[in-house]
């Protein structure tokens, strides 16, 4: 087995451990925003150092933004495998994904107004609708419950 961290480290913001099994299943343990001052958002624009489509499975702690916040980039980068997590933090991570898109949104659409970006145009990390696309991927699984991967 392999775990390799990919974010929240050096940082408490940003948490996504790679775990890649010895029969070559590779399970994301949440993946999330890194937040905090400007250095440490710049992070979230970089690629994952692993093709998302190479990922099978993403295992969600919980709904915070620097657990959850960078399924859509995730999703729209190719990641096509299954997100567990508890009900709660389904409904949690959907409301945080939902709101923090339409705060990039507004963001970036203030940041073109006043022309204060330097690109030219600025663009949101994601948008409501790449938000929107990451809820299919949910599956709920019970609390306390010991559950198998599919595969």
């Amino acid at each position: 087995m392999k775990v390799q961290f990919l974010g929240a480290a050096g940082t408490v913001t940003g948490s996504k451990t790679l775990i890649e099994s010895d029969n070559g299943t590779r399970i994301l343990v949440d993946c999330g925003l890194f937040q905090g001052g400007k250095l440490l958002r710049s992070f979230n624009w970089n690629p994952l150092s692993v093709l998302p489509s190479t990922i099978d499975y993403v295992l969600l702690t919980h709904g915070h933004l620097d657990h959850c916040g960078w399924l859509p980039r995730l999703v729209n980068e190719g990641f096509d495998g299954k997100i567990f997590c508890t009900g709660p933090t389904k409904s949690i991570s959907n409301l945080i994904l939902q709101d923090s898109a339409k705060i990039q949104e507004e963001e970036a659409e203030k940041a073109n107004k006043e022309h204060y970006s330097k690109h030219d145009p600025a663009e949101p990390l994601y948008t409501v609708e790449q938000a929107d696309k990451v809820l299919p991927y949910f599956k709920v699984i019970a609390i306390d419950t010991p559950f198998e991967l599919e595969e």
